[in-house]
Order: C-alpha cells, then sequence, then structure tokens
C-alpha cells in the first residue's frame, strides 16, 4: 500500500469552527467541555493506567448527583462531555446517566474499552447515539491483551468495534504503546486501516501519579524515554509520510544547553481550566485528568466556585522557564500535567519528557535527513 494512501490525518485535524467556539468561551470564562469520570472500576487491569482503583459502587456518585451536574453544568455553558472511567459501561446505572445526560442537549463522546458491548448495546447507541466512541485498543492479539490488561480480549473487542461501525457509530481508536505491547503496532495501525478508523496512538505514559500515592516521576509500565522517541517515531511511520515526519523537526541539531533561561516559563496553552474541566469519580473537579491534585470537592463547594477557582489556579500556573524558548518546543508534549505528574511541580521541567522529545528529533534527522543533510558522496 501506498504510504499516502494509508494516511489518516485529516480526519485528525481538528474542525476550525471548534477552535473557534473554544477561543470564544476562553475568553468569557465559559466551561464549554466537561469530562465526567463515572468510576475508577474496570473490568482490565492495564499496567499503565493512572485511574483504576477497586472501590465499592456506593462509593461512586450516584446517577441522580451526575445527572444534576450535568445540568448545572450545561446551563453555565457546557455542550461538549466525555464520559470516561475506569470503564464506564461498568456501571449498572450508565444507560440512566447517559440518556438523561442526552437529553439535556449535550454532545456526548464515552470512553470504553469496548470489551463489554454486545449486540444490545449496539442497539442502544444505534437508537440514541453518542457523538463518539473513544475505543483504547490495547493490541493486536489475545496474547498481548492478556499481558497488559489481564484479559485476552482483543478478537471480542475487535468484533465489537466492528458491530458499533455497521450500525454507524462514530469511532476513534486510542492506543497506549508502552513495552508490553509495542511489537503489535504495526497491527494496530494495519486494523484502523482495514476498518476506515483513525487511532490517536501515544508512547508517552503518564506517571499514575493520582493513585501512587505522589510517586512522582514513577511509572511501572513505560518505556525509557529513549525507547519512547523510537515507538513515538514507529507510530508516525504508521500514518505519514517522510517528508510529513521530517518536517516535524528543525533542519539542525538541538543543544538542550543553549536553552538556559532565567527568564518567565510560559503559560498553559490547552484548554485545561479554560474551557474544559474534569471532574472525578468521587466529585473533585480538576483542570484535566491528569493532574495528580485534590482539586474542588463539589460536595463542599458549587459549580460556579469550583470553576471560578479552577480557572484562577489555571491561569497563574507558569511552565518551566527553560523550556520556553527551546527549538522544540512545539514538538514537545510537555505540559502542566506532565511536569506535575514527573516532578510535583509546575515549573520544574520533566527531565524524561525532555530527553524524548530530543532523541525523537535526533531519530528522525537520522532516519529522514534532508538531502542538503547528507554527505558528499552518500
Amino acid at each position: 500500500m501506498d504510504m499516502n494512501e494509508k494516511m489518516k490525518t485529516p480526519r485528525g485535524i481538528e474542525p476550525l469552527w471548534n477552535q473557534y467556539i473554544h477561543a470564544k468561551a476562553s475568553a468569557r470564562g465559559i466551561p464549554l467541555s466537561g469530562n465526567f469520570e463515572l468510576t475508577p472500576r474496570c473490568n482490565f487491569n492495564c499496567r499503565m493506567c493512572y485511574v483504576h482503583q477497586t472501590v465499592r459502587a456506593e462509593e461512586e456518585w450516584t446517577a441522580r448527583e451526575w445527572l444534576e451536574l450535568g445540568r448545572v453544568a450545561r446551563d453555565a455553558g457546557m455542550v461538549f462531555l466525555l464520559l470516561t472511567g475506569g470503564e464506564p459501561l461498568i456501571r449498572k446505572d450508565f444507560r440512566e446517566i447517559y440518556s438523561g445526560l442526552k437529553r439535556l442537549g449535550l454532545l456526548i463522546s464515552i470512553n470504553t474499552n469496548a470489551s463489554l458491548i454486545d449486540p444490545d448495546w449496539v442497539a442502544f447507541f444505534k437508537k440514541d447515539p453518542p457523538l463518539r466512541m473513544n475505543i483504547s485498543l490495547y493490541g493486536a492479539s489475545d496474547e498481548t491483551y492478556r499481558a497488559l490488561c489481564g484479559q485476552g480480549s482483543f478478537h471480542t473487542v475487535a468484533a465489537n468495534i466492528r458491530m458499533l461501525r455497521e450500525a454507524g457509530i462514530q469511532v476513534r481508536l486510542n492506543a497506549s504503546v508502552t513495552p508490553i505491547n509495542a511489537k503489535d503496532v504495526p497491527e494496530i495501525y494495519r486494523f484502523a486501516r482495514e476498518n476506515d478508523l483513525v487511532v490517536k496512538g501515544t508512547a508517552y505514559m503518564f506517571p499514575p501519579s493520582r493513585i501512587n500515592g505522589g510517586a512522582y516521576g514513577e511509572a511501572a509500565c513505560r518505556f525509557t524515554a529513549e525507547e519512547a522517541a523510537a515507538h513515538t517515531l514507529l507510530c508516525r511511520e504508521q500514518y505519514m509520510d517522510p517528508e510529513q515526519i521530517r518536517d516535524m523537526v528543525p533542519t539542525e541539531p538541538h543543544d538542550p544547553t543553549e536553552d538556559c533561561t532565567d527568564g518567565q516559563g510560559e503559560r498553559m496553552s490547552c484548554r485545561a481550566g479554560k474551557t474544559n474541566f474534569w471532574v472525578t469519580w468521587d466529585g473533585r473537579m480538576l483542570p484535566c485528568g491528569m493532574f495528580p491534585t485534590d482539586g474542588y470537592d463539589l460536595k463542599h463547594m458549587s459549580f460556579a466556585e469550583a470553576w471560578e477557582a479552577t480557572r484562577r489556579d489555571t491561569a497563574a500556573i507558569l511552565l518551566p522557564a527553560a523550556c520556553r524558548e527551546c527549538a522544540l518546543r512545539a514538538q514537545c508534549p510537555l505540559c502542566a500535567a506532565a511536569c506535575l505528574s514527573e516532578t510535583g511541580r509546575t515549573d520544574i521541567r520533566p527531565e524524561y519528557v525532555c530527553r524524548m522529545t530530543h532523541e525523537l528529533a535526533e531519530a528522525i534527522r537520522k532516519k529522514y535527513p534532508l538531502k542538503e543533510d547528507c554527505y558528499e558522496g552518500e
């Protein structure tokens, strides 16, 4: 297959209208997009998960509480809502929550591992479809699934994805690449092409600081920074042509020692705490789900109070000053959540992320050099 034939990037680009309304909402302090983490429970036990915990269903917010939060958030301006977990479909009252939130007029997406989908679920979603289902594809074999997730469910998940597609449900695949499933990367992307799907793949695994007692920078199931760079490149090679890959890094090799500065770090550029918020399974508002902080307890303060406090905190965050002038900043996954998870602070450069980014740039320059980069006679 020709490289250009397999590309999926055009469908992965965010529509301009979405960028526009988020910019308007940010200027006006509107919580346009929400994430409801309905449960930390899951039927999988993925080794890199940042939220999975064993709790009793009674400890989670009730359907009534989620629906009331949805109503209040909608009245404050929320239009887009992601239902996530854990595995949200594990909740016995998921349909009640989903249908009630849909009746509020919200545009709802769902994160799921798709292992619990059956014909009855497909019929339910076909009758009242979500905006999109984001399905985590953890490998391309039952063996890989068993090693990474504790259950050999690939064939079940693959069949369920096809059922959803046949029912007209919009699906996007997420792929978390770890040392355990790395060998399956080409097959994951092949499966996506065969089923006309987009894959959002990543080889950077956040330390699970929300659930590991604040052990910043510690992650039991992830690559070294150098390996993460190599597998990030491998993912890109599945859907980008060489020119696209090469254009993502500066022409000249980069010396990280040139980035030292005593200036002020940049402010957050993502939508977390500006137009986006996250509510954990136990009712705490965070700017995004990767923040290993306490957030604001919605049991003891109103949604409006929590949102204003979250906005205020986010506006005050400064990223590491040493990263501001880096020539690779545009290619780096640096964000406040990564800084916090890696170092416990937002203003300290996370060495793992820095090494990964520089290694990726160097690997691209070596494998995909411009003609003028080549030595004479090569």
